[in-house]
């Protein structure tokens, strides 16, 4: 019997998922112009994600490393990029990096919550 097949290990798989080019319609579904800004320059930044993160970004391009591969995600402007809780990773900046991110609040420990 083959027992490889996604016993448990989907939880330890931790995988950032990248939509090339969503719809206008998708973004304003997701209030994307509302969420807030960031952006970095060029270079290599080790992130832990705490909390979901969705982010847009309007300009840019990564390579993201997940801790402990080689292997890696890459995106860039005009792509929506969902970035797993308790996540590690290094984002390899190649053009610096505008985008519209949100965290998502039920995977944080804040006692805030929308109705």
């Amino acid at each position: 019997m083959d027992m490889e097949s996604k016993p448990s290990s989907e939880t330890n798989n931790l995988s950032i998922t990248v939509e090339r080019n969503p719809s206008q319609s998708r973004l304003s579904e997701l209030g994307i112009k509302s969420w807030p800004k960031w952006g970095c320059p060029p270079g290599k930044f080790p992130l832990k994600f705490d909390a979901k993160e969705t982010c847009y970004l309007l300009r840019g391009k990564v390579k993201a490393y997940t801790k402990g591969s080689s292997e890696f995600v890459e995106f860039g402007a005009g792509d929506l990029v969902t970035v797993p809780k308790g996540l590690s990773c290094t984002w390899d900046v190649s053009v610096a990096v505008d985008k519209h991110y949100k965290f998502d609040s039920s995977s944080s420990a804040s006692s805030s919550y929308c109705s």
